[in-house]
């Protein structure tokens, strides 16, 4: 595979990545198979694996650092912290009582002395950045990381970071990992854009939708309810129309729904890398496949025709809202809730 600098790291990494997310008990928790698997992608010219803390309770970073041993200078580590680990509330989140905690286990668990790309997993609203970037620069000078990221943040909140480590001194995120899919493609209008001012790498992440990009959900058939309970995009009318017409123009182009998906992420100019996330030894064999497609302006036209640059269809679950969407009181002022009566309101 050929390779891309990830942002201004200079760190050269492959156009796919491998995501671990489902290396554990909430996907394979068959570790030698899981293994197999990232070998076989090592093999292949992929030299970036993606985990988290959290994923399957750390039992993710615990699998790849098995894989790596032997590998590891060949081998860019990408991990993140942030989401919560236990019930308890300072084992989450971007202060510098938790990360300096968070990135002991991490090493650990991945037995390595060092990460090369460090990511908060979403922003935490209760820590200021300012904090956030303090430790992280700390731990770029103690060579404990080499490199650190967001993941999932806002625009603002890509540009208040960079400008905050600017104002301080600190370094700045040379990363950021959102969500891009055919059928998500909001960041191209401002997340993108932004990543490529500051000269930050990206790493996007369920480039086939959760699933929906690979035609296994089709109009009309019956769908798993468990998952459809569980992932409501999954059954969302739109994008499953979408999906029809993609699968489509897969067909007419001799080109596999899955591969069209991969390829269209990766030809973005900015774009790094697109994560995948294989549970199987056969999910792995057909995101290969693929590798090297480019695809040509008739098709990237025809896809900008069935979902408009810049716009979602429907909604991925997995995608990060901003505390306000959750919480009414964020975005109600105080007293605001007593009715107005026709004759005072406005």
């Amino acid at each position: 595979m050929q390779h891309r600098t990830l942002g201004r790291t200079g760190i050269q990494v492959s156009p796919y990545a491998l995501g671990a997310m489902m290396f554990g008990q909430v996907g394979n928790p068959d570790h030698d198979d899981s293994i197999r698997i990232i070998h076989k992608a090592l093999d292949a010219g992929i030299n970036v694996i993606d985990t988290a803390d959290m994923y399957s309770g750390g039992e993710s970073e615990e699998i790849v650092g098995k894989a790596i041993k032997g590998r590891r200078d060949d081998v860019v580590i990408a991990t993140k912290f942030g989401l919560p680990m236990g019930d308890d509330p300072n084992r989450r989140g971007g202060s510098r009582r938790w990360i300096t905690t968070a990135v002991e286990d991490s090493l650990r668990r991945l037995g390595t002395d060092h990460i090369d790309l460090y990511q908060m997993h979403r922003p935490d609203p209760s820590t200021e950045i300012g904090e956030t970037l303090s430790v992280l620069t700390d731990l770029v000078r103690a060579g404990k990381i080499r490199a650190f990221g967001t993941s999932a943040f806002p625009a603002s909140d890509m540009v208040e970071a960079q400008w905050q480590s600017r104002e301080r001194g600190l370094e700045s995120p040379s990363t950021e990992q959102p969500n891009y899919s055919i059928l998500d493609r909001g960041i191209e209008r401002e997340i993108l854009p932004v990543a490529q001012r500051h000269g930050m790498g990206v790493l996007v992440w369920s480039p086939l939708a959760q699933g929906l990009l690979t035609g296994r959900v089709r109009k009309g058939q019956p769908i798993d309810l468990r998952r459809a309970e569980r992932f409501t995009h999954l059954s969302d009318e739109r994008r499953i129309d979408v999906v029809e017409q993609l699968i489509s123009l897969a067909e007419e182009s001799g080109i596999k729904l899955t591969h069209l998906a991969i390829a269209f992420t990766i030809a973005h100019p900015g774009v790094t890398a697109a994560i995948l996330g294989p549970r199987t030894m056969a999910h792995l064999d057909d995101y290969l496949a693929g590798a090297g497609l480019a695809l040509g302006d008739d098709i990237l036209d025809e896809i900008d025709r069935i979902v408009e640059p810049g716009t979602d269809v429907g909604r991925l679950d997995m995608a990060y809202d901003p505390s306000a969407l959750h919480d009414p009181a964020l975005r109600r002022r105080a007293g605001g809730n007593r009715a107005a009566s026709p004759a005072t309101a406005a």
